[in-house]
């Protein structure tokens, strides 16, 4: 008898499904935390929760009995997921659940600051009946720009589009094709789109990239009267720049429906003139809890009953002798994908994955994954992982293949992959030397050997003699340790072209890659970024 415990309220329809499973128990204990929490996580094999209740490290402390938890919805957050993996539980999310809900009450957000309908309300409220003073604007012909195209964002692009808006996105991973097809325009740099914007509105989880993305800087980009929109995570717009930007009158309307601390019952925006806040209500739809509710419970119950693992956010559902023998291949398909990302600098809408030797005898769809994974990282953060991973590609219009081939070459077990979009195409190889240590074996059909970790600097020159050494002169002056260089040619004879791959100590300053791409005949230089030499991600560990 399986045992499920509910952590937070859920729509009637889930618990139907429970009351109708026979080989179930379920308890319903909302509200829980501490101690409680931590004893009665250990009672039961899988739980289903929303936001309210955190499972943090110390939720989890002895735990030997909990095998999954759900999220009635799409964040996880509340979930100390690299804490889960370590005690074996299986994380999963209802990713779709809520998508219409959350686009339409971004666009019940655009239409309230359009039409000053809160502050209209309030006036009648009042005793007021005052026309002149909420003169709004319309949105057909105004122009929408949307930061991140996954599902959320495109439906509010459909949405938008349907009301006659022009609408422009940023995203790293569409592509010119892709956009056409979707009846907007793309924009690569998100700096490059505020002057031509009237709305902006951010649909990506909160990572590294994307905290505060708005940012007091950034406000003299803004064309004057810009009004912002945010129902994805607090965080992504400064506070700050959108108070400033508010007195100012460079922003024209702020309406956030999501804040960096929650509960959030005080902020210098509650009150101000032009600003809309709603209380975290984008899912707050009854079709919206039905939904995640009915697929959170099935996702639980198919876990609990068959191992079938759908939306996992964590950990590969993988026996620990399997992993042992896939995660040298895990961890460099993974910073294969993070250096491509990087390397190609475009939107990508193709992958080719090429296994030869012992590892194309492997199960591959989950190298494919972790590849993806580190594709992905740099837009979406710690949410996509060696679960997951393929699944948001495809979903954002990547198309990914594989090719095995069982003959060997220099290397027991290599790897290649191959990314193109937006007319550029890379490639680069890796394979393990030894047991712990990824190696870069190639590069845009440059064969070398270089550390695949730390910080790089890969750049393009012409094969002729001083180069390197010039190279070497500009990081001396500006105090930068080289602590290992490769170079690869693209034939056997010099005087062509190749490829160096410098592993550096300390990060290069934006002055010192403008330097580098001033030496005559170095054509390319970018800094790229890897995981440092044994870190693994959370869900490889």
């Amino acid at each position: 008898m399986h045992r499920i415990l509910v952590l937070d309220p859920i729509a009637q329809e889930g618990l139907d499904l429970l009351d109708e499973a026979q080989d179930v128990q379920y308890e319903i204990r909302t509200g829980l935390k501490g101690e409680e929490l931590r004893k009665s996580l250990d009672e039961f094999d899988g739980a289903i929760l929303r936001s309210g209740v955190k499972i943090t490290a110390d939720s989890l402390v002895g735990n030997t009995r909990m095998r999954a938890l759900v999220r009635a919805g799409v964040g996880t957050d509340n979930i100390d997921k690299s804490a889960a993996t370590r005690r074996g539980i299986v994380v999963m999310n209802t990713p779709a659940g809520n998508t219409l809900s959350t686009a339409e009450h971004t666009f019940a957000l655009m239409l309230a600051l359009s039409r000053n309908v809160p502050a209209a309300n309030q006036s009648l409220i009042e005793g007021r009946w005052d026309r002149k003073s909420y003169m709004g604007c319309q949105l057909a012909g105004k122009t929408l720009g949307i930061v991140g195209m996954g599902r959320i964002g495109r439906e509010v692009a459909s949405r938008a589009l349907a009301f006659e808006m022009n609408v422009i996105a940023f995203d790293p991973f569409l592509t010119e094709e892709q956009a056409t097809a979707l009846g907007l325009r793309l924009c690569p740099k998100f700096e490059d789109m505020l002057s031509q914007l009237d709305y902006l509105t951010v649909h990506t989880p909160l990572t590294a990239e994307t905290k505060g993305l708005l940012s007091v800087e950034r406000l003299d980009r803004c064309k004057p009267g810009l009004r912002v929109i945010n129902a994805a995570r607090g965080g992504i717009y400064d506070t700050e720049a959108l108070v400033e930007g508010l007195k100012s009158g460079q922003l024209g309307g702020v309406a956030l429906d999501v804040f960096e601390e929650e509960p959030c019952t005080d902020s210098p925006l509650f009150g101000m003139p032009n600003v809309v806040c709603t209380p975290h209500l984008g899912a707050s739809t009854e079709e919206a809890q039905t939904q995640v509710a009915v697929e959170g419970i099935h996702l639980l119950l198919n876990y609990l009953r068959t191992g079938e693992i759908r939306h996992a956010v964590n950990v590969a559902a993988l026996d620990p002798k399997t992993l042992d023998e896939l995660r040298p291949f895990l961890d460099i398909s993974y910073r294969l994908g993070l250096l491509l990302s990087q390397w190609h600098g475009g939107g990508i809408n193709r992958v080719a994955l090429h296994y030869r030797g012992e590892v194309s005898g492997r199960d591959t769809r989950m190298l494919n994954n972790a590849f993806c994974a580190g594709l992905l990282h740099r837009a979406i953060g710690d949410e996509v992982n060696v679960i997951n991973a393929e699944m948001l590609a495809r979903e954002r219009g990547i198309e990914l293949t594989e090719q095995k081939n069982r003959e060997m070459t220099a290397f027991a077990s290599s790897i290649v992959a191959e990314v193109s979009g937006d007319g550029l195409t890379a490639r680069a190889g890796g394979a393990p030397l030894g047991l712990k240590m990824p190696r870069l074996i190639m590069i845009d059909g440059h064969r070398l050997e270089a550390f695949l970790d730390g910080t790089l600097v890969a750049f393009g020159h012409n094969d002729v003699p001083g180069i390197i050494g010039q190279i070497g002169n500009v990081f001396g002056k500006h105090r930068i340790n080289i602590a290992q260089m490769a170079v690869g040619r693209d034939s056997d004879s010099p005087n062509g072209t190749a490829i160096g791959v410098l592993n550096l100590d300390t990060p290069p300053s934006p002055e010192a890659l403008a330097e580098l791409l001033s030496i005559d005949g170095v054509h390319t230089a970018k800094r790229i970024d890897l995981p440092a030499a044994g870190q693994l991600p959370y869900w490889l560990q």
